[in-house]
């Protein structure tokens, strides 16, 4: 068997912002064979860019998916409203979706903390961008304390931010809250989102503050550094750009700045989601199961 034939293969549906840096992600990768890029209607833009990058093409959503023929992962590109239908057409199938909308359907996966998870799931939920930057850290800070609050403010550029994401705000804040809890058992958790028009259009950045009555800063500060080398693994533009510890409050804020092909360098949201995807579905691939 060639080793294209042992690559997993992989199919895209949605063919938004998400879905096309996510197609250059996979094209990319040594482990992944994407057969189909799937959008909604034939004449969308993304569809014209996937085929402009060889991808085969269709429209007509999930129904023109399963008329394609089985996949051994499918991501999840669309919007929250009608993913679960989609986790609906494809449960029986022995598909594993991995799911970049904001829902709170699914196994929560955050690759660097739980990613060992891939053999014993097939509906996965990487919770949203704000999330895979913030809860690698939370959680690793978490292991050395008992956290009361905490509050994570995300802010991105309004020009890396379609039409679906706009939509999905209120489960992206609700997701991402219970996230964050089911990671790090905080009881109080709040999750703000930020869209800005400033130009030059600013990166993506997330400001996350914890209480707990027991924190130690060195520790803390030894946590989040560890955290944020393991993100930067499958982000390279994922930075540290402030940490405060002390008096049971830590403050920690991170930049990601996009560094894929077809995407503009502000777009750091889409960038880690994606490659958070990425990561994932290549444990996927490797995992013994298989």
């Amino acid at each position: 068997m060639s080793a294209d034939e042992r690559r997993t293969s992989v199919a895209v549906l949605g063919a938004g912002l998400i879905g096309i840096d996510l197609v250059d992600k996979i094209q990319r990768s040594r482990h992944l064979e994407l057969r189909l890029v799937v959008g909604r209607r034939r004449e969308s833009l993304g569809l014209a860019r996937a085929a402009a990058l060889g991808c085969p093409t269709t429209s007509g959503g999930i129904s023109s998916l399963l008329e394609a023929g089985s996949f051994d992962v499918v991501f999840d590109a669309s919007n929250a409203d009608v993913h679960a239908g989609h986790w609906a057409a494809l449960r029986d199938s022995g598909t594993t979706l991995i799911d970049l909308t904001p829902t709170q359907l699914g196994t929560f996966i955050v690759p660097t903390v739980n990613g060992d998870q891939a053999a014993a799931h097939r509906h996965i939920n990487l919770v949203s961008c704000g999330g895979q930057a913030a809860i690698p850290l939370l959680h690793a800070l978490a292991q050395h304390c008992t956290p009361s609050y905490i509050e994570v403010v995300s802010t991105g550029a309004s020009a890396s931010a379609g039409r679906a994401t706009r939509l999905n705000l209120d489960q992206y804040i609700a997701t991402t809250q219970a996230a964050i809890r089911y990671f790090t058992h905080a009881p109080d958790v709040k999750v703000m989102v930020n869209l800005s028009p400033a130009r030059p259009a600013p990166p993506f950045r997330v400001v996350m503050t914890v209480l707990a009555a027991d924190l130690n800063p060195g520790l803390t500060r030894a946590a989040v550094t560890s955290a944020a080398e393991e993100v930067r693994a499958f982000t390279p533009g994922f930075a540290v750009t402030s940490l405060d510890a002390r008096d049971g409050r830590a403050s920690v804020a991170v930049e990601v700045t996009a560094t894929g092909g077809r995407i503009p360098k502000y777009a750091g949201n889409l960038d880690i989601i994606n490659g958070a995807a990425l990561l994932f579905a290549e444990q996927h691939a490797a995992a013994p199961s298989r």
